[in-house]
């Protein structure tokens, strides 16, 4: 039985992938949420480009992990603002 490092990596990177998205869900501040899921994106991406997806993995990459977590970065910064002036008044 040889070692296999392809498979290997993609174990790894999905288990990676799934703790990042465990402490999106758990952690209590917004944007560092974002980021957590926008990082198991970008872990997923790497996951389908070694499966030889290429495409698909750069769909991901640029729609999920950019464009989607840049949208809940802006939205989080926009809410939260809003909820600090309403909080002095």
């Amino acid at each position: 039985m040889a070692f296999d490092i392809a498979g290997t990596a993609n174990v790894g990177l999905g288990l990676v992938a799934v703790l990042f998205v465990l402490v999106a869900i758990e952690i209590k501040d917004l944007i560092k949420s974002a980021i957590a899921l926008g990082i198991a994106s970008a872990l997923l991406a790497a996951v389908f480009y070694i499966l030889g997806a290429p495409f698909a993995a750069v769909f991901e990459l640029s729609v999920c992990a950019g464009l989607v977590t840049v949208l809940l970065l802006s939205s989080v910064s926009m809410t939260e603002e809003k909820e600090v002036e309403n909080e002095q008044q």
